[in-house]
């Protein structure tokens, strides 16, 4: 089945309203492939690059088949960060917004247990729908606040990182165990290695597996990308100088650790520049505050950790700066997918200052079979603006 518009996919009509709110017309390739299987409650797993509309997937086709019922959880959503949960959960309310009587709530580590115990007792507050990390979540199963018991969707997003971990693996085989045999099991990610995949299909039964573009195609369209070679002590002048030229909507600037994540952010205070930063040092609360002010566009420029680095989605970001290099050629498609999503364009610097950093360009060149040139004197500023 090939749809060409959402209507195609035969949804509830208060789901269709809700997706014509949001200005979608047409489905993404993962959207047209997945959601018809998905809403039959079929397995899947589903492979896409950054930006390609995975969450609607799920968050559709599990509001389609779910007919709540008061006290009863439903869905359950895993995710391996609280910014992604949080995330998905407004997802959830966007879509939902036809849809009263479904109550969705978010759960994760950092907050009062308390407070999620509360919402769970209680049959008027119990969600339908759980998203959450899973840490708290299986703390909630193992204290008989949560009741797994009539769990019909079961969702891993970005399941590699929830399955690659020993630790988080275990925990998310507890909660499984925790959920009904018969139930639908959906998992979605940008990477997925061939020993990831095999593991994933021990959750399932006869999974239907889409890949939207093979590895190598994972670079995504519509991003420009670059590298530009200078010693370490060169990287803060050069960034002031980008960001003094370059045109942006947001500028999204990786760093590889919380502290270089807090120096960088402050200097770029002290030179004036509307700059966040947000790690993984920080308290929930205030983590949660910044996403949503970088999210809403209160602040124009974010520097992070690669905590931010997979699956959040920040419609404006038009430019990713790397700058520092991860250590992987996965780790810099995640980043690097925060600006060119869907059908948008993109810039993406990485400043390369060591042989390790060189390494890592060469693998992400070989695997993704793409040509990084160094960066030219002047950009041509209708490659990465969306006119």
């Amino acid at each position: 089945m090939h749809a060409t518009g959402f209507r195609d996919l035969l949804l509830k009509p208060e789901l269709e309203r809700a997706i014509a709110d949001c200005g979608f017309e047409h489905p993404s390739e993962v959207q047209q492939e997945c959601i018809p299987q998905a809403t039959l409650g079929m397995d899947i797993i589903g492979q896409a690059k950054s930006g390609m509309g995975k969450t609607a997937v799920f968050v559709l086709s599990t509001l389609h088949q779910l007919e709540p019922v008061d006290g009863e959880v439903s869905v359950l959503i895993l995710c391996h960060t609280r910014e992604l949960a949080y995330q998905i959960k407004n997802e959830y309310t966007r879509f939902g917004k036809y849809l009263p009587d479904v109550r969705t709530s978010v759960f994760y580590g950092g907050t009062p247990a308390k407070l999620d115990q509360e919402i769970l007792k209680n049959k008027s507050t119990c969600p339908h729908i759980v998203v959450g990390t899973p840490g708290r979540i299986a703390a909630l199963i193992r204290d008989k606040s949560l009741n797994a018991g009539h769990v019909k969707h079961f969702v891993l997003d970005e399941c590699d990182r929830l399955i690659d971990e020993l630790d988080m693996r275990r925990t998310v085989q507890e909660i499984f165990k925790a959920t009904p045999h018969h139930k639908q099991v959906m998992m979605f990610t940008a990477t997925l290695s061939p020993e990831t995949k095999a593991v994933c299909k021990k959750f399932m039964q006869n999974p239907f597996e889409i890949y939207v573009d093979d590895e190598t195609k994972l670079t995504l369209h519509g991003l420009q990308q670059y590298y530009v070679d200078l010693p370490s002590d060169k990287k803060n002048r050069k960034l002031s100088d980008l960001l003094d030229t370059l045109e942006f909507n947001q500028v999204c600037i990786f760093v590889s650790s919380v502290a270089r994540a807090k120096h960088l952010n402050n200097l770029l205070v002290e030179c004036q520049f509307p700059s966040i930063t947000i790690h993984s040092g920080m308290k929930q609360e205030e983590r949660i505050a910044k996403y949503k002010s970088f999210k809403e566009f209160t602040s124009r420029i974010i520097v992070a950790t690669d905590i931010f680095g997979r699956g959040i989605d920040v419609e404006r970001v038009n430019i990713v700066i790397n700058y520092d290099l991860p250590d992987t050629a996965d780790a810099y498609l995640h980043r690097v997918g925060r600006a060119g999503r869907f059908g948008t364009k993109g810039l993406a610097i990485s400043f390369v200052s060591t042989p390790e950093d060189q390494e890592v360009l060469k693998k992400v060149q070989d695997r993704f079979e793409v040509s990084i040139p160094a960066m030219p004197e002047t950009i041509d500023i209708s490659t990465y603006m969306n006119a």
